[in-house]
């Protein structure tokens, strides 16, 4: 059975892992969006990380617009901020602003001549989805910063690159001066969240790159190069640098944290030179707005309202660091990998666990073992894998896995509580219920104890109640016995009219299954007492009961059909305890023990070694009756008589008087037995001493065995 259970739990992680990969696979918007906001937790429990202190961004701060007046500024100011950076030592300064317009000729002069001078300014522009086309001379300076070497690999008949149709571009002597430019738009997720910045557009056929990545051009001095294949971007390298988008030119953003994480410093401390020298030596410097009043803001996993330029800044140091998140082949092939894994781990755990509390524990570990792998892998690895999929299907698994227990093994456990219970004790159900595999049709051979019990002339007392009072007679009886059977945890195997046939141990196996069957005897011998009592209340007859334990090895196990079986016990060892409880009306006794259930005890330290026919088990003490064979057996079989309120004189002399017996000394024997029930009124010893008078009158000859032949069932 846990073999079978093992299975099924197996199954059922697998088959939830597969659902989780379809889910997966067909990219709902739904699960995908829970994925992306999974991941920015990600982001906020990591905490910030040092950028690149090579990239600087010279902040529009509320500082500088408080010392140099309202924005937009006069471009003569503009102009002195790029000889001031280039003074300090920046290797490229790129604009986060388009001079989209004229505002007076000498100023625009001025910043011309700046922009040329310095040799090192990437400007800004953006795309637009509607607007006028620019003037051809703006248009032709656009194309000269275009990426200019665009492999392709097979057959490619179109790029998923997002494309616009118009451009808002500097004017033509500023952007004329620039040494190259770069776009600026910020596209964000459908759900306002800025997660990825787009490094590539499409406008009239050509490609353009975004500012960070002209910036990065013109910082590292080498050209863009672009490789395309069927599918969409394929590779999209800077030198040395290979920068991993996804195929429709979309880099994943691994923030470094909340705005001014980078070094930001003032524009106008920079125009005021008040910086040490040389402080933005070989730096890369991105010149933007921070001050909330120019509204140049982006929600992000990190940061509600983090400035636009810093996630420029944040492309061209996750470049230069090389920390980009990882998303390739290999990482998908995880994310399968943690989709499979950690459900069937929990399956195979819960296959194992049947407690709702225990399975609830394993299934929170689980998923916290699930969040602390995912984590390392981004926090260390930075590995972009999906949050949501392994985590619904480690979910799914474990919703199964209960329904599965609860739904189809708990209403099993019901169903074998409620079937069992009447002739099992709670304990042995419990047992039970944990393994139902011994519960199977078929049968095993296993060393047992049986007893039988029947009351004494029964067909006489029936035939002197009716129906309704028989019933209620049987109930009464069978009702208190039937719980000491259950107490001393036996097997109530049936009722055979007003017998009780108990079996112990089986179906599950317990320890000294001899001596719990002996304690149940003499319990209900002493049972009946109280029984008769309340039977003289009510005018009912009393009863008397006689009881054949033994012990030994018997094929048990359920007997009968799939559609309708019983659990039981079959063999010689039940024959003979049937047989035993019979012997009780010829011996005048209530319980006889066959001598295998005694060697049982001795076997198991349950009595004393020696010649003594005295044997005791706490209060339990056997005296040997005698030799028999049972109908339907040819080997004899010592049997004994087991009480607890017998006396130790009489079982000795009693054993004396067996001995004399034995060696066909009768007259003399007959003198001890007949003593024996005279004294102490003991009906096994009267029988005994009529048996000797027999012998005496026709004695059984010198080859007799000692053997009395039971011809009675």
């Amino acid at each position: 059975m846990k073999n079978y259970r093992f299975i099924i739990f197996t199954s059922i992680g697998l088959a939830a892992s597969i659902l989780a990969i379809l889910f997966y696979a067909l990219k709902i918007d739904f699960l995908s969006s829970i994925d992306l906001k999974l991941k920015d937790v990600r982001f906020r429990t990591r905490g910030d990380v040092e950028p690149d202190r090579r990239v600087v961004i010279v902040a529009i701060d509320e500082k500088s617009i408080n010392e140099l007046g309202r924005w937009p500024w006069d471009r003569r100011v503009i102009a002195k901020l790029v000889e001031s950076l280039k003074l300090y030592g920046a290797r490229t300064i790129a604009f986060d602003i388009v001079f989209s317009e004229t505002s007076n000729t000498a100023s625009d002069r001025v910043l011309s001549d700046s922009i040329k001078k310095s040799g090192n300014v990437v400007s800004g522009y953006f795309f637009r989805g509607e607007g006028v086309e620019p003037p051809a001379e703006s248009f032709m300076l656009l194309e000269q910063s275009r990426i200019k070497v665009l492999r392709t690999k097979g057959n490619v008949n179109n790029i998923p690159v997002i494309s616009y149709p118009t451009v808002e571009l500097n004017i033509p002597i500023i952007a004329g001066a620039a040494g190259s430019a770069g776009f600026f738009n910020i596209i964000q997720d459908n759900d306002g969240i800025l997660r990825s910045s787009n490094l590539l557009i499409i406008h009239n056929g050509y490609v353009y790159p975004s500012l960070a990545l002209s910036a990065l051009r013109n910082y590292l001095g080498r050209e863009i190069i672009l490789e395309i294949a069927p599918y969409g971007v394929d590779n999209l390298l800077i030198g040395n640098y290979r920068i991993p988008s996804d195929e429709s030119g979309r880099l994943t953003l691994n923030y470094y944290g909340k705005g001014g994480t980078f070094k930001n410093i003032p524009a106008t401390d920079v125009i005021h030179k008040r910086l040490k020298p040389e402080s933005l030596k070989d730096s890369l410097v991105f010149i933007g707005s921070t001050e909330v009043g120019l509204s140049d803001f982006r929600a992000t996993p990190v940061d509600p309202v983090l400035p636009g330029v810093e996630a420029h800044a944040t492309v061209a140091s996750i470049a230069l660091q090389n920390r980009f998140l990882l998303r390739d082949g290999r990482v998908i092939a995880l994310e399968i990998f943690f989709t499979v894994f950690f459900p069937l781990i929990l399956t195979m755990l819960l296959s194992f666990i049947r407690r709702t509390i225990i399975a609830l524990l394993f299934f929170l570990i689980t998923i916290g073992f699930y969040f602390l792998a995912n984590y390392i892998s981004f926090k260390d690895y930075l590995l972009n894998t999906s949050v949501l999929f392994p985590l619904v299907s480690i979910t799914i698994s474990y919703l199964c896995s209960e329904a599965y227990r609860n739904l189809v093994e708990e209403k099993r456990s019901r169903f074998l509580k409620k079937a069992f219970t009447s002739y099992v004790s709670p304990d042995l159900v419990s047992e039970i219920i944990k393994s139902p595999d011994t519960l199977k049709l078929g049968g095993e051979k296993r060393e047992i104890t049986v007893l039988f019990s029947d009351i004494r002339g029964f067909t006489s007392v029936s035939e002197r109640l009716t129906p309704e009072s028989l019933v209620l007679l049987l109930n009464q009886y069978l009702g208190p016995m039937t719980n000491i059977v259950l107490k001393h945890k036996g097997t109530l195997d049936k009722y055979i009219g007003d017998a009780i046939m108990a079996i112990y141990n089986a179906p599950l196996r317990i320890e000294n299954h001899a001596v719990r069957a002996c304690e149940t005897a003499v319990e209900m011998v002493d049972k009946l007492k109280g029984i008769n009592n309340t039977f003289r209340e009510k005018d009912f007859p009393e009863i008397d009961i006689g009881i054949g334990i033994n012990t030994g090895d018997a094929i048990i196990g359920n007997m009968g059909t799939d559609i309708r079986f019983d659990y039981t016990a079959i063999g010689d060892t039940v024959n003979l305890a049937s047989r035993l409880e019979g012997l009780n009306k010829i011996y005048e006794t209530h319980i006889i023990v066959s001598e295998f259930t005694v060697k049982h005890l001795e076997d198991t330290g349950a009595r004393g070694h020696g010649d003594s026919p005295i044997y005791r088990f706490t209060d339990l003490r056997f005296r040997e009756l005698d030799l028999i064979k049972v109908k339907g057996k040819d080997k004899p079989v010592t049997i004994y008589e087991l009480s607890i309120t017998m006396d130790e004189a009489l079982i000795k002399k009693f054993g004396e008087a067996l001995e004399l017996y034995r060696k066909q000394w009768f007259k003399e024997a007959q003198e001890i037995f007949a003593h024996l029930s005279a004294e102490y009124g003991d009906k096994t010893s009267e029988v005994f001493a009529e048996r000797c008078a027999e012998f005496m009158d026709n004695p059984p000859g010198a080859d007799w065995d000692r053997v009395y032949i039971a011809k009675a069932k």
